[in-house]
């Protein structure tokens, strides 16, 4: 039974501009469901946008995937006025209805995991339901506009723990039967079943003010979910991590940039104490590179821009985690990374965010020896587990 996802996209937003590409937590805000998407049990997952911008990110950034696809989505169906049924109508003639499943997600919900995908699709291929979507339960009281009450009596108040609770839809994620969504052209019909998400996936991105606490919602889940055990890979931004952030210039291009030659020595050492180094950065510096060949670091990866989902799915082919993981960044595009992984360090003269969210922040500034004391602090937290 094939199951695709599709993740649709507006090139304009009224309420946030540049809302899908704006980044949240350091990444672009659809990559958020794009990567749970992309690790759940669906077939294949399109982003069909009428955005040629975040096609060509898709493009160039989830390579490593042969699930992910992007489309081009027409401009009559990506205005105010159009529904999101007419793009899904759209979507799925483009693919010549080829799928048994149809799951919707939603870009606005970026709480959603790969487990909810997976628990809404088992609805409609075990469960035998006909369409299924998530919701919350909300232990809320809810009132008509006239002033009488919805969902309780008001001279028998219910304890919260006595209320069943109100059931609400929080449009992260829909799935159907192709038959009946071609019969029906809605995301739901037939017998639906439902899945249940945390309450706090109720909040959706509609506003600036949704922004923030969204944000940080995201930021603390992922500290939540870290796990502690040896650390077994060293993961390093290049760029205000081994050097100092400068970069120097002549009329032919990049000419020279800072390294500290401690840092090397301590490499080396967490090398021969079986601990892999990985470089993960955002640009593409053939100066870097040959750093990288000087230093003997195999795993050098450039031209990453979204490091967190690269990197989940790098520890999934060494049948890893970010537990095993300690990461050292000095800028947002690292945030969710640090956040996610084991250990997590921030070089004395990172931006202010990240040191926020780092688990130490270093007593060396970068290119001056902030690497070398990662490498003893690893060395002596790996000794619990040696």
């Amino acid at each position: 039974m094939k199951k695709i996802g599709i993740i649709p996209l507006r090139k304009d937003s009224k309420g946030i501009l540049g809302k899908n590409k704006k980044k949240m937590a350091g990444r672009p805000l659809f990559s958020w469901v794009l990567t749970e998407a992309i690790f759940s049990d669906l077939d294949a997952v399109y982003v069909f946008t009428n955005d040629t911008d975040i096609i060509s990110y898709i493009e160039r950034e989830y390579y490593w995937s042969d699930k992910v696809f992007a489309l081009l989505r027409n401009e009559e169906n990506a205005n105010d006025t159009a529904s999101t049924e007419s793009s899904m109508m759209e979507f799925s003639a483009k693919i010549n209805h080829d799928y048994a499943v149809l799951c919707l997600l939603q870009a606005t919900s970026p709480l959603t995991l790969a487990a909810d995908i997976n628990k809404v699709l088992d609805k409609v291929t075990t469960e035998q339901y006909d369409s299924a979507l998530t919701v919350v339960n909300t232990h809320r009281f809810t009132w008509n506009s006239d002033g009488t009450p919805q969902n309780y009596d008001v001279f028998n108040r219910p304890r919260r723990q006595d209320f069943e609770g109100l059931l609400i839809e929080n449009g992260a994620v829909y799935a159907t039967k192709k038959e009946l969504f071609l019969t029906s052209k809605n995301r739901v019909s037939g017998n639906i079943g439902l899945v249940i998400m945390p309450e706090e996936t109720l909040m959706e991105i509609d506003s600036i003010s949704d922004w923030g606490i969204v944000e940080n919602l995201l930021t603390e889940r992922q500290k939540k979910s870290k796990t502690q055990q040896r650390i077994n890979y060293l993961v390093l931004d290049v760029d205000g991590v081994f050097t100092d952030g400068g970069v120097y210039y002549n009329e032919e291009g990049e000419m020279a940039k800072k390294f500290d030659m401690r840092d090397g020595m301590g490499l080396e050492i967490l090398r021969e104490n079986n601990v892999e180094v990985i470089t993960l950065t955002s640009e593409n510096s053939k100066l870097v590179a040959q750093r990288m060949v000087k230093l003997q670091i195999k795993e050098a990866f450039f031209g990453v821009k979204d490091k967190y989902s690269f990197l989940k799915q790098f520890l999934a082919t060494k049948n890893s985690s970010f537990g095993a993981v300690a990461y050292v960044g000095d800028d947002v595009n690292d945030l969710t990374n640090m956040c996610s992984s084991s250990l997590s360090f921030a070089p004395a003269n990172a931006t202010a965010t990240v040191k926020l969210n780092a688990d130490f922040v270093l007593g060396t500034a970068s290119g001056a020896g902030a690497i070398r004391e990662v490498c003893e602090i690893v060395l002596k937290y790996n000794k619990r587990y040696d």
